[in-house]
């Protein structure tokens, strides 16, 4: 089955336009089809909006068009699915850079992007935050990546990947990957970003973010960059030590991320290294996104946690100890979701898990919060106050 090659106003590459069949492979693996069950909300259905854009069709400030470049998590999970190989990926930053040009960029994004571009003030918030950080080394054979955001929100990530790899170099003034850039509306500049980086960095650049990792992998090549359990698999750095809960092995399961299991195929490495450690337990749609999608957890919180909760639902009924993530945003998403439910569950990131087994050092447990019974005495002049509490 072919298509006729799409001609008009120049916004995408017409190869990569015209590689989609229209064969439908694409919409059970699409999360907001599955949603919504919305042809438009299926990769193929933006493929034709792309499409109709790029024909005049349908002009810039479509609702539809507008919506739909929003609506997208672009997780890439339609992508190990098609036949034709179509680069969704690709296609999708494309249609933001035009979609999301200029004032039609939303607010936050562009806020979150400023942050991310200033590097003196990446810094600062790692001095404040204790991020791990070596003396530079400029022929290090492996350097790491120290994430925008994760250095402020989880400094201990990366001093737990220097405990799994005490030779690894960690320099301070690092600036940013431009992942966050290519997808919202930026790829040019999250090109820029990249390579800048990979002149700063020596060596092999190991990240503890899949979403950072795929971006990075495109511009620097494969061989530059490796996500932390690829590399330690890669390398033959097994896992040490038993994570223990009451004197028996933990019960964890994986969230993947979804950038590197669709676009790196990396998705085995973490498994086997909380394999060795600890009590794997497979969990329906462990495979699938968790909503954080980098900032759209913070543009869409209503479709992020309608994405979200049928998973908290599955992992609260996998009776697990822990769940891992292996990229700061689906940490913070689990996270938030987990102590909103008040789960005992604890999501940790994969480096963390694997320090601590490493170290025989138990990780925090969540605490399921209750309301106690009360006995509510006859009722006279006021009426009784009931008020929560934690159980173990």
């Amino acid at each position: 089955m072919t298509t006729d090659r799409v001609t008009g106003r120049g916004i995408f590459d017409p190869e990569l336009l015209d590689r989609c069949i229209s064969c439908g492979f694409c919409l059970p693996a699409c999360p907001t089809y599955a949603q919504t069950l919305d042809e438009g909300s299926s990769p193929r259905g933006r493929i034709n909006l792309m499409r109709a854009l790029e024909t005049g069709e349908l002009d810039d400030d479509d609702s539809r068009l507008r919506e739909e470049a929003s609506f997208c998590l672009g997780c890439r999970a339609c992508e190990p699915v098609c036949p034709a190989g179509v680069q969704y990926g690709q296609l999708l930053e494309t249609w933001r850079d035009h979609q999301w040009s200029g004032r039609r960029r939303p607010p936050l994004a562009q806020l979150l992007m400023l942050v991310a571009s200033r590097t003196p003030l990446l810094r600062a918030i790692g001095v404040v935050r204790r991020h791990a950080r070596t003396p530079s080394v400029p022929a290090a054979p492996t350097t790491l990546m120290l994430g925008c955001f994760e250095r402020g929100l989880y400094p201990g990530v990366s001093r737990s990947a220097r405990a799994l790899l005490p030779d690894i170099a960690v320099p301070a003034d690092q600036g940013c990957c431009g992942a966050l850039h290519a997808h919202n509306g930026e790829s040019e500049r999250g090109v820029e970003l990249a390579r800048r980086l990979g002149e700063q960095l020596p060596g092999v650049i190991v990240t503890t973010a899949g979403g950072c990792a795929a971006h990075l992998t495109t511009v620097l090549g494969r061989d530059r960059v490796h996500e932390l359990s690829e590399h330690l698999v890669k390398t033959g750095a097994s896992p040490v030590g038993r994570l223990s809960v009451g004197g028996r092995r933990a019960r964890v399961a994986l969230q993947d991320s979804c950038h590197l299991r669709n676009g790196m195929g990396v998705f085995a490495e973490p498994r086997a290294l909380i394999s060795a450690v600890a009590d794997l337990v497979a969990v329906p749609g462990e495979a699938s996104c968790c909503g954080a999608a980098g900032t759209y957890s913070l543009l869409r919180p209503r479709d992020s946690r309608r994405i979200l909760d049928p998973k908290l639902d599955a992992i609260e009924a996998a009776d697990l100890d822990y769940v891992v993530a292996v990229n700061p945003g689906c940490l913070r998403q689990l996270e938030t979701g987990l102590r909103r439910r008040s789960s005992k569950v604890r999501a940790v990131h994969l480096a963390d898990l694997l320090a601590a087994a490493a170290g025989g050092t138990p990780l925090p447990r969540g605490r399921r919060w209750t309301l106690p019974r009360i006995r509510v005495p006859a009722r006279r002049a006021g009426a009784a106050r009931i008020t929560g509490g934690p159980t173990a």
